[in-house]
């Protein structure tokens, strides 16, 4: 296999660059795809800016691919997958397949999970490598242009519907109507669930309703706090900032759930009386299964669900990470491959 050339910082917080790298032999189990388009997500800055201390440089991004197959492992050749077939890769590039979580088909979950950004080189790439499990068949109703934020925020959203046995008569709660939030009011909206968009932007709240919110609230006034308390059954945060904790759970009904999706870096507490009186529950989530993506994909292409997105080159992908950092997104950011030969 010839080099890969790839978008890439040297350092923490630096500008990619173009580099090279020898990806080495194709594994058995490996398929190598060349990289059309991926989305940005706020995790790529993230790890960029090394926030999670567990990134490593040089560092290149990516995990919301779509491409082609070019090559297949030996293994892989007989999964399914095809040479020429359009594919994704998000959030994880290989599971095990042989520890507990992933016997049971928590792949998501493996013991030995590897990252597609996390000591994995990802697809801010002209071709990306992943294992044959986290190489998923996009179906053909999806255009491909605006898809690869489903593999990431989409799944991170969908997949608590599924996991939590969310009911389509549940009424939810969407805090942060941004990259993942707009996904989670559609995702929760076409679940057929009373859904309420929260957020501290009065100029988000029609489009939140657009985007299938039934009600729009605002994250910042305690009125509004006040007025809807007891009301929720489940509340998404799918945002990283730091709120009104207390008050917020307030919002719950008898059982109701609060869900993290947004990675809060700082701790919540939490006042365990607040949740015995009413049962309440208080849990997070990373993404999901590979059957999980299969089936949002089939429910995305059911019910018309793509995530708002706008377009970047590849060749432009300072500018696109400038212009996530400075929150202008509009919802997602998807980079179109312009490698030249």
């Amino acid at each position: 296999m010839s080099n890969i050339r790839a978008w890439a910082a040297q350092e923490q917080g630096a500008a990619l660059e173009v580099i090279e790298y020898d990806p080495g032999p194709l594994g058995a189990e490996d398929v190598e795809i060349e990289v059309e388009y991926c989305g940005v997500c706020h995790s790529d800055l993230s790890m960029l800016d090394n926030e999670w201390g567990i990134s490593s440089y040089p560092f290149v991004p990516g995990h919301e691919a779509i491409g082609r197959v070019v090559a297949l492992g030996e293994v892989a050749q007989a999964k399914g997958l095809r040479v020429g077939q359009r594919v994704g890769v998000g959030w994880n590039a290989r599971s095990c397949l042989y520890c507990p979580a992933c016997i049971r088909g928590d792949v998501q979950l493996c013991e030995r999970i590897e990252p597609t950004i996390v000591g994995h080189h990802g697809a801010f790439a002209e071709r990306v490598r992943a294992h044959w499990i986290w190489s998923v068949p996009i179906p053909d109703a999806l255009e491909p242009e605006n898809a690869g934020p489903l593999l990431c925020g989409g799944i991170t959203v969908f997949a608590p519907l599924m996991q939590l046995h969310v009911p389509p008569t549940a009424r939810v709660g969407v805090f942060g109507i941004g990259g993942l939030g707009h996904m989670a009011l559609m995702f929760a909206s076409a679940w057929g669930c009373e859904v309420t968009a929260f957020t501290s932007s009065p100029e988000k709240m029609e489009e939140a309703k657009a985007f299938g919110a039934s009600h729009t609230a605002s994250s910042v006034s305690s009125d509004d706090y006040e007025r809807l308390a007891g009301s929720f059954d489940f509340i998404f945060i799918t945002a990283n900032a730091k709120l009104d904790w207390d008050a917020l759970i307030a919002l719950l009904a008898p059982q109701g759930r609060l869900h993290f999706l947004g990675a809060v870096l700082e701790p919540v507490p939490v006042q365990v009386m607040q949740l015995m009186m009413g049962q309440k529950a208080v849990s997070a989530s990373p993404t999901g299964s590979r059957a999980q993506i299969d089936s949002m994909l089939r429910f995305a292409c059911h019910h018309q669900v793509a995530p708002k997105v706008e377009h970047f080159p590849m060749s432009r992908v300072n500018d696109a990470m400038d212009h996530l950092r400075a929150g202008k997104a509009n919802y997602r950011i998807v980079l179109e491959a312009d490698f030249k030969d």
